[in-house]
């Protein structure tokens, strides 16, 4: 993808029901419409990762894909969403206008070609054992296939034991590669593997991400739910819906700035 301007890519966690998206993405639509950005709804339509086998996976491949299909028909928005193998990426490209490739997959090597060979821009999340340089290779995987359209995400890097750190200077780094540079606000503050779930410290999400703003960015990646707490993935780090719009008026007015 070539630079353009400034975008979101946000919506739950995971598919938890129908309704639950076209509220989220309802909600979404109206405050990035007033405010002139352009929102890439994304949801997961399964969970493959989970911390605990416990844990909600998702409400069944099929009909969580229709749900997501159903937001861009009812909403005119273009929705991404995760892959986890070359069979599923071919499967989700049916349903979906972006696919993307999670941070624990970002090196599998056949599922980003499979993901490029759709045709479809592709999000390659950096994973968190992998230094930003790294994903120049990544990206050459899905660009191998002809396809070019793709994003690179920060979302973290691992630093001792069930914690991540932000590097700044990835985000740089990144950018040279010639590829939009997302920042991830909501897994970037991710503590993963606390107890049966990822644990998290949303506090510093706006912090964080005026700082990325700031550094200079394409687009802004952040989860959001009604009630976080009562989340089926990710509970400990999605950012309320009712404070995305103020969220996204605060990124905005840094972001202008560095734009000049």
């Amino acid at each position: 993808m070539k630079d353009e301007q400034f975008f979101v890519i946000s919506g739950p966690c995971v598919a938890e029901s129908k309704e639950m998206l076209h509220d989220i993405a309802a909600s979404l639509k109206e405050s990035c419409d007033k405010l002139g950005i352009k929102l890439i709804f994304k949801a997961s339509y399964k969970k493959a990762n989970r911390t605990s086998i416990n844990s909600f996976t998702g409400a069944g491949d099929e009909k969580a894909l229709g749900w997501l299909a159903s937001v861009r028909e009812k909403f005119g928005l273009p929705v991404i969403t995760d892959v986890h193998s070359t069979a599923e990426a071919h499967i989700a490209a049916s349903y979906v206008d972006y696919l993307q490739i999670p941070a624990f997959l970002a090196r599998q090597t056949e599922l980003l070609v499979a993901a490029g060979e759709t045709g479809l821009p592709v999000n390659i999340k950096k994973a968190q054992f992998m230094a930003p340089e790294d994903m120049a290779k990544a990206a050459e995987k899905v660009a191998s296939t002809g396809n070019n359209n793709i994003l690179l995400t920060e979302r973290g890097t691992s630093f001792g034991y069930h914690n991540l750190v932000v590097d700044f200077r990835s985000l740089i780094i990144m950018k040279q590669f010639g590829y939009p540079v997302v920042y991830d606000a909501t897994h970037s503050v991710q503590q993963p593997s606390v107890g049966d779930q990822s644990g998290g410290t949303p506090e510093f999400i706006p912090a964080l991400a005026r700082a990325a703003a700031a550094v200079g960015i394409n687009g802004m990646f952040f989860e959001t739910h009604p009630e976080p707490a009562k989340a089926l993935s990710d509970a400990a780090t999605q950012l309320e819906l009712s404070k995305a719009e103020d969220f996204l008026k605060d990124i905005l007015r840094i972001v202008s700035v560095s734009e000049k």
